[in-house]
């Protein structure tokens, strides 16, 4: 067991934001990581592969997990625990698309089902284990180094309507309010609590209509940036909460979005 680094969990971290979530923090904060993947063990490898190439010192523990379950869940935590002793940064990535694209009024239970269990009951709960073990560090500051930091990341989907997919809206909309309510419930505590609002992210979940966007960022004038954003980009902005350059701000909504979030005239 190591308590010389911080140690973060990323959940969803084989591939996409998180695989450039996991990357950053162990290149730029040399922050120990845990891989948390659903079902992709070969792309976590990779993703382990990755991180011991850059020689930082940072560790990588690779844990299978689905966010969902709940016995999955207390076993991501306990086996963080029972290898580095300690969590410094929990980042809520982990998330699906609908399994069915359909219109507000035909849409059935079953694709809400799932992917409300994953992108947002599975972040709710695993931040609940999360905060209670962190807790225990900030009242034994031997244990953990720093002030622990919870990240959810979000979407623009959390304002923005597609009423082909009110599942996936409503979700990111209750990621914004739990980020909120994790805030105000942990602040006593010194634990600061951020979300993260991507907007059009380039990785294998927006692949698929990579032409619609395409059009819209290029030529509708979507967003005053004309660029697909990175999953590089997030992972900035987790790296600067992570190295504590954001002590006084909690309960924050950081865009990433190419500017899509305000309006123009």
């Amino acid at each position: 067991m190591s308590n010389q680094q911080p140690t973060a969990i990323v959940t969803g971290a084989s591939r996409g934001i998180g695989r450039g979530i996991a990357l950053a923090l162990a290149r730029d904060v040399r922050m120990n990581v845990i891989v948390n993947y659903a079902s992709n063990a070969a792309a976590a490898e990779e993703v382990k592969r990755e991180v011991e190439a850059l020689n930082t010192g940072a560790r990588v523990l690779l844990v299978q997990a689905d966010i969902s379950v709940a016995g999955d869940r207390q076993r991501l935590v306990d086996e963080t625990i029972r290898e580095f002793g300690k969590i410094d940064l929990l980042v809520n990535n982990a998330g699906v698309a609908p399994s069915v694209r359909a219109d507000l009024l035909e849409a059935g239970e079953e694709s809400f089902d799932r992917l409300i269990n994953i992108n947002l009951k599975g972040p709710y709960f695993l931040t609940q284990l999360v905060a209670r073990q962190m807790i225990e560090q900030v009242r034994n500051p031997q244990s953990a180094m720093g002030h622990p930091k919870i990240i959810t990341i979000s979407s623009v989907s959390a304002y923005a309507a597609s009423t082909n997919r009110g599942d996936y809206c409503v979700a990111k909309a209750g990621l914004a309010m739990m980020t909120k309510l994790f805030a105000a419930r942990l602040a006593e505590h010194g634990i600061n609590v951020y979300e993260i609002r991507p907007g059009i992210i380039a990785t294998d979940m927006t692949g698929p209509v990579k032409a619609k966007y395409d059009q819209l960022i290029f030529e509708a004038d979507l967003t005053p940036l004309k660029r697909w954003g990175q999953p590089d980009d997030i992972a900035r902005a987790v790296v600067a909460i992570a190295q504590d350059l954001l002590p006084f701000s909690t309960g924050e909504v950081i865009n990433v979005d190419g500017g899509f979030h305000f309006r123009r005239l």
